[in-house]
């Protein structure tokens, strides 16, 4: 369900973009500073990430972001941020 929730919530940017900014720190400056990059705002980049990892996702790494997030004091960040910082937009980067 913890995946499921991510993806229902976080594929809408103002939302993704309200969590993105409850995860904070570097992490979320880093995310902001390439998103801006490409002309889009944080919650958009993070829903549009959060979209094609619904789409694309295979079950190992849906059950993956459940592993992480499941039993943390905050699933939905931890899980959003696993999902983000998995995305091939962010190969290169420390995220």
């Amino acid at each position: 369900m913890i995946v499921e929730e991510i993806i229902h919530t976080c594929s809408d940017a103002n939302v993704a973009g309200g969590v993105l900014a409850s995860i904070g720190g570097e992490f979320a400056k880093e995310f902001a500073v390439r998103a801006l990059h490409i002309n889009l705002s944080p919650g958009m980049l993070a829903a549009l990430i959060v979209k094609a990892f619904s789409d694309q996702a295979s079950s190992h790494q849906r059950d993956e972001v459940w592993r992480l997030a499941h039993g943390t004091d905050h699933p939905i960040l931890s899980g959003l941020r696993h999902i983000l910082a998995q995305s091939t937009i962010f190969e290169s980067s420390s995220l």
